[in-house]
């Protein structure tokens, strides 16, 4: 999968984007990560790429023909239009269902604004969906850019030694994870869950299953209340549930008999 960043500021993606997993992933040929200066591609002298809004107003917008120019050259070397998505606080908020989407894409396109945004004439002819990373702004599109990149890019196949280093983590069952721990068993005083050292992997399974369950619905009731939660294993988790928060029962979506 390849990847191109359009921005003002390309060597701000270099560190990020090129170290640990990702940086070990271009080094294997599974993934390309290319930022590209728009300043380039401008036709003037002073390499400018904005100017004063229309109709008035403070700040300046990005204009549409170096945006574009730069968008070209990258769709011509890939031998045609790639999926172009815009940075926005006016998209969609970003999931990892988007995440998953849009991995199995063989080319995208991450377009970066900044100033007051950009011409919305290259919106409308070339962009194919803006994507936010949730209700608030930043100075430039290249934070969001990179968080963007970063999911996208754990869910291509390789990246990852094993799909069991994603298929757990929150979001992608639709679940919060469970919680964590490690060496040493009692640290501060606080111990870690025994039945994590009990050496039984169904139980230990079921355990992680069960907190999964309870940390999004304290959390995340909202995605907590899109689960299907039909199964016999999991109706026996939410009896439990029930039972050690004092008999919740109904709190905790338990089928009834």
């Amino acid at each position: 999968m390849r990847i191109d960043i359009l921005t003002l500021f390309p060597d701000t993606l270099g560190d990020v984007l090129s170290e640990s997993i990702l940086g070990r992933a271009q080094e294997r040929g599974y993934i390309q990560i290319e930022a590209h200066q728009i300043r380039d591609y401008t036709s003037n002298k002073q390499n400018q790429v904005d100017d004063y809004p229309y109709g008035g107003g403070r700040g300046a917008i990005m204009q549409a023909d170096p945006i574009y120019r730069c968008w070209e050259a990258v769709c011509d070397e890939a031998g045609g239009p790639v999926h172009t998505v815009y940075m926005s606080p006016c998209g969609h908020t970003f999931k990892q269902a988007d995440a998953i989407r849009l991995s199995k894409m063989e080319n995208l396109i991450l377009v970066c604004g900044h100033y007051e945004g950009i011409d919305q004439r290259f919106i409308d002819e070339c962009v194919d969906e803006e994507i936010s990373l949730g209700d608030f702004v930043l100075t430039g599109g290249e934070i969001a850019a990179m968080a963007v990149t970063d999911a996208v890019c754990r869910m291509v196949p390789g990246v990852l030694a094993d799909p069991e280093c994603f298929e757990d983590e929150s979001h992608f069952s639709g679940l919060l994870e469970y919680p964590q721990y490690s060496r040493p068993a009692v640290w501060h005083g606080r111990e870690v869950p025994e039945i994590l050292l009990s050496g039984n992997h169904e139980k230990v399974n079921q355990w992680r299953r069960k907190q999964s369950l309870r940390r999004t619905r304290e959390r995340r009731p909202d995605m907590y209340e899109k689960l299907d939660l039909s199964s016999k294993k999991d109706q026996k988790l939410l009896r439990e549930m029930a039972a050690e928060d004092g008999g919740t029962g109904e709190s905790c979506r338990v089928k009834s008999e």
